[in-house]
């Protein structure tokens, strides 16, 4: 019996295979080799959204589970390679794109109010990107207009930092109060690499965030985990867009991720270690 969890393909054929640690094997007489992926985002409950990024530039990016998100490309068609971790396919992102759904049409992703709990992750490869500056992953983050709920970054560059995954919190939607821009933020030790898949995530339980870096909680004296609480900023009807790989601030678009993005998916729910760990790369 195969794990649903493992593909299969002919190696000398061609045919794609998925994410990591292969194992060599024989099925119907055929030489195969097995690949591990990760558990499904399908698979644990309380998600929103799940986006595997299989569909090819000029069409929007549709998430998968209990909403049919679709995410549009700015300014310009995003290109699709082959090489992925949730199918054959994955997302290139250069500097300057990025993908924008409007808030009303994804009412779900609007995480917000004292008792608010969310979990990102997203599954993608770094690239390199001059001049250095924050890399915004996913969330809903509008630093122009006092508009910030939630949004993973990687290189925050605040409190000593650099290349960590970074959870970013509001609950005032602007800046922390006595900073003139948001410090409140999770973040971990271990700089992510470039050029390799990782799985980059944050939850939130209305009381602490934390950052993980492939599966695995990134302790970091007294940024991870981040005791924060109040909640997620509530705007109401005025609040921003849900945006991958920018966020808007200073007046336009910009903390530009350049890179792969194999997944991403958004719960409203602060997940297990366990469930983190499930859902990482092996």
């Amino acid at each position: 019996m195969i794990d649903d969890r493992l593909q299969f393909s002919r190696p000398a054929c061609g045919g794609v295979v998925t994410k990591r640690a292969p194992h060599a094997g024989r099925l119907n007489g055929l030489c195969v080799i097995l690949y591990a992926m990760p558990t499904s985002p399908i698979d644990i409950p309380n998600l929103i959204a799940f986006w595997d990024f299989q569909e090819p530039p000029g069409h929007h990016r549709v998430s998968k589970g209990p909403n049919q998100y679709a995410l549009q490309e700015h300014p310009s068609p995003i290109e699709r390679i082959d090489d992925g971790v949730f199918g054959p396919h994955a997302m290139r992102v250069k500097q300057g794109q990025w993908l924008q759904i409007a808030r009303k049409d994804s009412p779900a992703l609007n995480i917000a109010g004292p008792e608010a709990q969310v979990t990102v992750i997203a599954w993608l490869r770094r690239g390199l990107k001059t001049p250095r500056e924050c890399e915004a992953v996913a969330g809903i983050w509008h630093e122009t207009g006092k508009r910030r709920q939630y949004c993973m970054f990687i290189d925050l560059m605040i409190w000593n930092s650099g290349h960590q995954v970074g959870g970013h919190v509001s609950n005032v939607g602007g800046p922390t109060p006595g900073y003139p821009w948001c410090m409140d933020a999770s973040i971990g030790a271990t700089p992510v690499p470039l050029g390799e898949w990782s799985c980059c995530g944050f939850t939130y339980d209305a009381h602490v965030a934390k950052s993980y870096l492939n599966g695995v909680l990134d302790v970091r004296d007294d940024r991870n985990p981040y005791p924060y609480e109040g909640g997620l900023f509530d705007p109401g009807e005025s609040g921003a867009d849900f945006t991958v790989a920018a966020v808007h601030r200073a007046g336009e678009m910009g903390n530009w991720f350049v890179g792969d993005f194999g997944g991403l998916a958004v719960f409203d729910r602060a997940l297990t270690n366990a469930e983190m760990k499930s859902l990482a790369l092996p």
